[in-house]
């Protein structure tokens, strides 16, 4: 049986501090984490790095947003949540149903 994808627009918040990773490694990192919950990416836009409007810790006031289009079946973000608490590379995700 194949399941209904619906279509998602998420925000990342990215986290490369201390890391020997680059942001378009950590970018493939987060779409295969995609991948893992059967979601299919269609578009990946860098915002590049912004400055947090609401600043939680002094020594990290700003970082890199991302935004991607994915579609993947109904319980698809709550699983990518699920796996994306695990990576400490991703500080914040959000995800929207368009």
């Amino acid at each position: 049986m194949t399941q209904i994808k619906r279509n998602y627009h998420a925000t990342f918040i990215l986290d490369n501090r201390g890391k020997e990773e680059t942001i378009d490694q950590i970018i493939e990192g987060v779409k295969k984490e995609i991948a893992a919950v059967q979601g299919d990416v269609t578009a990946v836009e860098n915002l590049g790095k912004r400055d947090f409007a609401r600043v939680t810790d002094s020594k990290f006031p700003d970082a890199v947003y991302v935004q991607i289009d994915f579609a993947a079946p109904a319980d698809g973000p709550r699983h990518l949540h699920e796996r994306l608490r695990l990576n400490s590379s991703v500080y914040r995700a959000i995800v929207q149903a368009v």
